[in-house]
């Protein structure tokens, strides 16, 4: 840990400690369901900064969100680490683009590519990779719930949605493997490494990208469903 930095993430008086295994859930609507769900158990709420936290009656893991953005979601990662989370699933949405994804499909992301302002914070590689035990974990609960996947591929993260070219998301397809659009993954990623806790992602198809003009998918019965199902098996685990 550098000395030159000012400001660490802190655990106050008044934090309680936290599991260590739990969900970040992006989505304001997904974060607002997980978090019920875990009340309605027996679990207790809680919040940090902007976002909601709830904790398993049983207290062995945990659900936080919403946290949509790099720096909304950093601000909420560094917290959980210091409160005693040591791995930690994403759960969000990502825009396609690459023809072999297309709405409601499943991405467990094997790298990140950085295009958010975050992570250069952190760390020079642009390039980081989740946990990779945190990434076989996620597909053995995914395979025990009979959900299919994809993992062929990185993700990209911008800090500006409303600034994608054409040009530049066909360029990251084909010269850098990238099959899917975000705002999270690879700070977090970078995030995950720097601390050393085991981080990975799974992330639902919610748009395509790749056709001629955008095609938003956020009420496609076959999106909404998967996250259903996603929600559910993660939920159980």
């Amino acid at each position: 840990m550098s000395d030159d930095i000012i400001i660490h993430p802190l655990r106050t008086r008044k934090d309680e400690e936290i599991p260590t295994y739990g969900l970040l859930f992006v989505n304001p609507g997904e974060a607002k369901t997980a978090v019920n769900s875990i009340v309605e158990r027996g679990g207790r709420r809680s919040f940090i900064h902007n976002s909601n936290l709830a904790i398993s009656a049983a207290a062995d893991f945990f659900v936080a969100g919403p946290a949509i953005g790099a720096p909304s979601a950093v601000l909420l990662l560094e917290k959980l680490i210091v409160l005693g989370a040591k791995k930690i699933v994403l759960v969000g949405w990502c825009g396609s683009i690459d023809r072999a994804n297309v709405i409601g499909d499943l991405i467990v992301p094997r790298g990140a590519v950085c295009g958010e302002g975050t992570s250069p914070y952190y760390s020079d590689d642009s390039y980081p990779l989740p946990s990779a035990a945190a990434v076989t974990m996620i597909k053995n609960e995914l395979t025990r719930s009979g959900l299919t996947w994809k993992d062929d591929g990185r993700i990209w993260s911008t800090d500006a949605p409303y600034r994608e070219s054409r040009k530049h998301l066909q360029r990251l397809n084909l010269e850098e493997d990238v099959v899917g659009v975000d705002m999270e993954f690879s700070a977090l990623c970078t995030v995950g490494a720097f601390r050393g806790i085991e981080f990975a992602a799974v992330l639902v198809v919610s748009d395509e990208l790749f056709r001629e003009s955008w095609r938003p998918g956020f009420k496609e019965e076959r999106f909404r469903k998967n996250c259903r199902l996603l929600m559910d098996c993660l939920l159980r685990s």
